[in-house]
């Protein structure tokens, strides 16, 4: 079948997906022509890695595009969109923090890792947040922009340091924040004599009136300023900012490696190794394309000689050179020997970690008898002998954790006493209906924590709701630790203790009951802070909101005098009415 379907695919750019047997899209890739690329995987021989995923595909779809670039646009917004299992450590939202003088009426120095089209006076990449914030907290001592989020009512004690040039108490020309903007940016790139000879001018008069202290401040600043733009200088004839690309393979990963050129110095580096289903050189490509969807592409960016360049610059509107010789190529090839490097030295630590995680999870759908869980929704109840019930869902994405998508459930039927069955059942329900109703993706397995009660009562819900999804109860056993599964059909079945699968499993059980008990919790520390409240004389609504906010529990509420409690609105009588009742309690 899929083979007839090949000789309907036109000769035209486009961007193709590889479907299962559920009709899951497992691969999402773009050609400059679809018919050859598509062929490609469906005749010759593969090599290990490439076989897995044809031996995956039930049916493909593509869609015609009028340019291979516009080809790239739709790959990286289906990738995006849909998490493709055999895409999935292309896609890397590794940001890194930037110094950014903001585009205000009154600018200030900020450290940002949200890049917008907004964003123009951006400096950077940063190693890391800290030296960021270091270099960041050394330029507003030295420039006189703005440091508070609001502008207040009066000046503060930056004004009379000489730190902030104070819009708030009067009117600050552009020309004037022109000015100061344009010496930051100096100092940023590289050029720090003026500002140094300043502070040296400055520190000899403080020592000649006697002010040791201020002259003290003056050196270290000083001092401090020589240690941040003191980096690494590469030979290079020019200071433009550029990006060095350098990438090493091997039979089973990619390792890439990133040189953040600012100025004519390293700023920063990225490194990244990864499994690859496809053609390497495709992969590094998309690797490039997605890593710029999150970091701000230079003007300009080196790649060795073999890299399909013509794309990925119409794309990132940089320009790609492929440096032969003289100090950029010996640049370029530093790059490419950090890469090896990298992949001789990880390859082992990568292939532990795709043991513990993708590995683990085809593992757990072979004792399943099911397709690889590559979603996994785990649900944990927890209560007090019936009351404040709660449920916890935890999210494991190939094998790993995705707390972006942990929900957590109060328990709303049987006037909050509910037992673990009508818990479960009320739990699944409602993830389950909402699933249906917003067309959202369905997990490849859903976990129940527990045996057969927990399992009957989330398989009815499922034929209630005429959804097929694979199901499976988590069992502990005497010692309370995870001991076997129960599948669909109440088959019991064992698992291999020193297993990575085991390990996944337990892990993931862990997971849902810590987060379920923590819920928990919160739930019934804001019911005894309520219910205590609500007794008292002189405490509304408001005043209970306020004290919510402040405090959170009624232990830390204990620690609170009356002036405090006054101070956030709570009348005298009121204050010494809750301190009293708490003494009681």
């Amino acid at each position: 079948m899929l083979k007839e379907k090949l000789d309907t695919v036109p000769s035209l750019p486009g961007s193709y997906q590889f479907k299962n047997k559920e009709g899951i899209i497992i691969y999402v890739g773009k050609a400059k022509n679809l018919k050859k690329r598509l062929a490609s995987y469906f005749t010759g021989s593969h090599d290990a890695k490439t076989s897995r995923l044809v031996m995956n595909i039930d049916d493909f779809e593509y869609i015609v595009t009028h340019s291979e670039l516009d080809a790239l646009l739709l790959e990286l917004n289906l990738i995006k969109k849909y998490n493709p299992r055999y895409n999935i450590k292309l896609t890397d939202d590794k940001t890194y923090p930037y110094i950014e003088i903001t585009n205000e009426k009154n600018p200030k120095l900020v450290v940002t890792r949200n890049i917008s089209k907004k964003s123009k006076n951006l400096f950077g990449p940063y190693p890391n947040v800290s030296a960021a914030r270091e270099t960041v907290k050394l330029l507003n001592k030295v420039y006189p922009l703005r440091k508070c989020r609001r502008l207040p009512k009066q000046e503060c004690l930056y004004f009379h340091m000489g730190q902030c040039l104070a819009p708030c108490i009067k009117e600050v020309t552009k020309e004037d924040y022109d000015k100061v903007i344009l010496s930051i940016k100096r100092f940023l790139k590289g050029d720090i004599k003026e500002v140094i000879a300043n502070l040296e001018t400055k520190m000899s008069n403080a020592s000649e009136n006697l002010e040791y202290e201020k002259a003290l401040e003056y050196k270290n600043i000083i001092e401090n300023i020589k240690t941040t733009t003191n980096r690494q200088k590469i030979n290079l004839n020019d200071l433009k900012d550029r990006d060095i690309i350098g990438y090493y393979y091997n039979d089973l990963f990619i390792s890439i490696e990133i040189f953040f050129i600012r100025s004519g110095k390293i700023s920063a580096r990225h490194q990244s190794m990864f499994e690859y289903y496809s053609d390497p050189h495709k992969s590094i490509e998309d690797y490039i394309a997605q890593f710029y969807q999150h970091n701000p592409a230079p003007k300009e960016i080196f790649v060795p000689i073999d890299l399909n360049s013509e794309t990925l610059s119409e794309y990132l509107k940089s320009k790609l050179f492929k440096p032969k010789k003289g100090d950029k190529y010996r640049l370029l090839h530093l790059a490419v020997l950090n890469a090896k490097e990298s992949l001789i030295q990880k390859t082992e630590i990568v292939k532990r970690e795709l043991d513990r995680t993708i590995k683990s999870v085809d593992q757990l759908g072979e004792l399943l008898k099911i397709n690889s869980p590559y979603i996994i929704e785990a649900f944990d109840n927890s209560n007090l002998f019936g009351t404040d019930a709660v449920s916890s869902m935890v999210v494991f994405k190939n094998g790993k954790p995705s707390k972006r998508d942990y929900r957590k459930y109060k328990i709303k039927s049987l006037d909050n006493k509910a037992s673990d069955y009508h818990t479960m059942k009320e739990v699944i329900y409602r993830r389950y209906y909402k699933v249906l109703m917003e067309n959202l993706r369905r997990p490849d397995l859903i976990l129940v924590d527990g045996g057969v009660q927990q399992i009957n009562a989330a398989k009815e819900i499922l034929d209630s709701l005429e959804l097929d999804i694979p199901l499976a109860g988590l069992v502990k056993g005497n010692k309370h630790e995870t001991d076997h599964l129960l599948n669909k059909d109440l088959e019991k079945i064992k698992i291999s203790k020193s297993s990575n699968t085991f390990h996944l499993l337990t892990r993931i059980q862990d997971e849902a009951h810590r987060f379920a008990v923590s819920y928990h919790r919160q739930v019934r520390s804001k019911g005894i802070f309520n219910s205590i409240l609500d007794t008292i004389e002189g405490v509304g609504e408001r005043s209970k909101e306020k004290l919510l906010k402040k405090y959170k529990s009624v232990n830390l509420i204990k620690l609170a005098s009356i002036e405090e409690l006054i101070e956030i609105g709570i009348s005298k009588k009121a204050a010494l009415n809750l301190i009293e009742k708490l003494k009681d309690e």
